[in-house]
């Protein structure tokens, strides 16, 4: 079956923390990357962030892949901020015609890269380190979140790995019927927009069927249920929270005595 599942070790320090305790951490750390407007403080957030990596038990490989696109887009959000800015200030970088950056629009660029790395880069270990099924559970059971939501994501998400191997099997089927875009951009386009919308119309037919069977399965009821795993806030959840805080609280310091911290 093909199933969203974590890419690290079941033994990693970070794969045992109880869910709730790793989205707090989160919330924690990207509240504050999203909240300073200056370089240092998201730079210093990110730079924890990949410290704490050898305790999650992923593979570079794997993060990597999970990770290219989002920086690549952190990346482009930099530049566009540096060129597009609203006003150049401080020393002038580099004059081309139209295009003028200067020290003053490539740190705010900069800045608001790096929050967009900070937010990307703690996602992805989260996710990456929990189960979807053992996240529901303790979403139901610390944050008493509805059961029919939470199932229901968790349904939807379980489908997102079936929607990728239907994407390949629509393009593999229309390749061997000969239907290619090749390098024609309008030919590439409606090819793509063809695609989509066959993996949309099955997807909603998939979706359909789905509820049917959750809601004869007695998904629907109101009476209030029990569950098979039990989640539970360990000390060492309550750490991970209390140390997320604190190199929350640490990188702030850090950017006021650096005299560039501001909001």
């Amino acid at each position: 079956m093909l199933t969203p599942v974590p890419v690290c070790g079941p033994d990693a320090p970070i794969a045992r923390a109880n869910p709730v305790a790793k989205l707090a951490a989160v919330v924690l750390v990207t509240t504050v990357a999203l909240v300073a407007a200056d370089w240092l403080t998201p730079l210093l957030l990110l730079a924890a962030l990949l410290a704490v990596l050898p305790f999650t038990g992923i593979r570079i490989g794997p993060l990597t892949r999970r990770l290219r696109w989002l920086w690549f887009a952190a990346a482009a959000v930099v530049v566009v901020n540096a060129v597009f800015a609203a006003e150049q200030t401080g020393r002038t970088l580099l004059d081309l015609g139209p295009i003028h950056v200067s020290t003053g629009a490539l740190l705010g660029g900069t800045a608001i890269g790096l929050r967009v790395c900070v937010a990307a880069t703690a996602g992805v270990l989260v996710f990456a380190t929990t189960d979807p099924t053992d996240l529901a559970d303790a979403l139901t059971q610390q944050l008493k979140a509805p059961p029919r939501f939470t199932i229901g994501s968790l349904a939807a998400l379980r489908l997102l790995p079936l929607l990728a191997a239907e994407w390949r099997q629509i393009t593999t089927a229309r390749r061997a019927r000969g239907l290619e875009g090749g390098w024609n951009p309008l030919r590439r386009t409606r090819l793509f927009a063809s695609t989509m919308f066959a993996l949309l119309v099955g997807a909603i037919r998939r979706a359909g069927r789905l509820a049917a069977a959750m809601d004869a399965r007695g998904f629907d009821t109101e009476i209030p249920r029990t569950h098979a795993r039990e989640q539970r806030m360990r000390p060492a959840d309550w750490t991970l929270i209390s140390l997320a805080a604190a190199v929350a609280a640490a990188a702030v310091v850090a950017s006021a005595s650096a005299g560039v911290f501001t909001v």
